[in-house]
């Protein structure tokens, strides 16, 4: 039997890179064309990161146009605010729309790399808002990889990341050992 089922006192191992994982798996998944999933996952990017960064640890809409605002925003220069992010992010997640409830748009427009000789990325077109699924993914990464540089290390990070999903190479006790697990 490949797994194991260990007890409760036998250590795990919790590693900080867990994080930095999955945004090296968000990247890489770009590098393959994975679109879709790479646009589901970079739409959570901002709640992950919003939830470490809250005195609960919790995520909700708040923290997400909050963090977005912060972080993200400012390299869009007016045409996507956190607000509308965190429309477009339920729309899709929720039911499978880039097609938001409210804002300035009808609708998001994210157009494949290599699809075309010009880069269309930030333009509104009649009432979409159109942005390059790559770049856009590329900004969350690079937002979320400053915003941890600088967090790390305090109190407040330490203590919501001992909740955060990570990667345990010999199994979590008391359920599987032998086998990686992510948990």
């Amino acid at each position: 039997m490949l797994a194991t089922l260990i007890g409760r006192d036998q250590a795990t191992n919790i590693g900080h890179e867990s994080l930095r994982d999955l945004l090296a798996q968000l990247s890489n998944s770009l590098n393959t064309n994975l679109y879709y999933l790479s646009l589901y996952v970079a739409l959570t990017i901002p709640d992950m990161c919003g939830a470490l960064d809250s005195t609960d640890g919790r995520a909700s809409g708040n923290e997400y146009v909050k963090w977005f605002d912060k972080h993200v925003a400012p390299k869009y220069r007016g045409f996507l605010s956190g607000e509308e992010c965190y429309e477009f992010r339920c729309s899709l997640l929720h039911q499978g729309q880039l097609r938001p409830r409210k804002g300035r748009y009808s609708r998001m427009v994210f157009v494949e790399p290599a699809a075309t000789t010009n880069v269309l990325h930030n333009n509104i077109i009649n009432d979409a808002l159109n942005i390059d699924v790559r770049l856009f993914c590329k900004d969350m990464i690079d937002s979320a990889i400053q915003w941890l540089d600088q967090v790390e290390g305090t109190a407040l990070f330490k203590t919501n990341f001992e909740k955060f999903v990570r990667r345990y190479p010999t199994g979590l006790a008391p359920y599987i050992g032998g086998v990686p697990v992510i948990a």
